[in-house]
């Protein structure tokens, strides 16, 4: 993967090149630092919700979501849930996937995908919740939950 950008969203088309399969469509590429590691030398899982993180905002800016002024959205983490099927460890290239899957009122799930090696490493699942600056609960916008059925597939729940 070393002619891949860091930090660069990936489409479908490049994803596809790289051999990670639908219904992913959009990734994020970095490579594991010395900081990431735990005593074993392997990822340490919370790096991985740091990662998730990272790939969440870059996903926002690129769906259009608007974090500042009148229509910024205000988004929480209710619930995240990782699976480690198999150890990162140092300098090795990996790239997040991640996809909108599943909508309510007010949230929706995220699904998360860590790649490296061409092999599917690490799998996640987030809730996030749109809040108004009061903490109340806040509708998904019409044309949000719209990008979000037509670029992710993402369905109702």
């Amino acid at each position: 993967m070393n002619k891949i950008p860091y930090h660069t969203p990936l489409d479908a088309d490049a994803l596809r090149a790289l051999g990670i399969p639908e219904p992913w469509n959009f990734g994020v590429a970095d490579c594991t630092r010395f900081g990431e590691l735990d005593p074993l030398g392997h990822v340490n899982n919370a790096a991985y919700l740091g990662w998730f993180e990272n790939f969440r905002l870059q996903y926002m800016k690129a769906y259009g979501f608007s974090f500042t002024g009148e229509n910024a959205l205000i988004m929480v983490l209710r619930q995240v849930q990782v699976d480690y099927l198999r150890e990162i460890k140092l300098d090795e290239d990996y790239i997040v996937t991640g996809r909108a899957s599943k909508l309510r009122t007010s949230s929706f799930q995220m699904d998360y995908a860590v790649w490296a090696g061409g092999a599917l490493r690490t799998t996640s699942h987030a809730i996030v919740v749109l809040v108004k600056e009061d903490g109340s609960k806040r509708p998904i916008p019409d044309e949000i939950r719209a990008l979000l059925k037509e670029r992710d597939g993402a369905e109702d729940a």
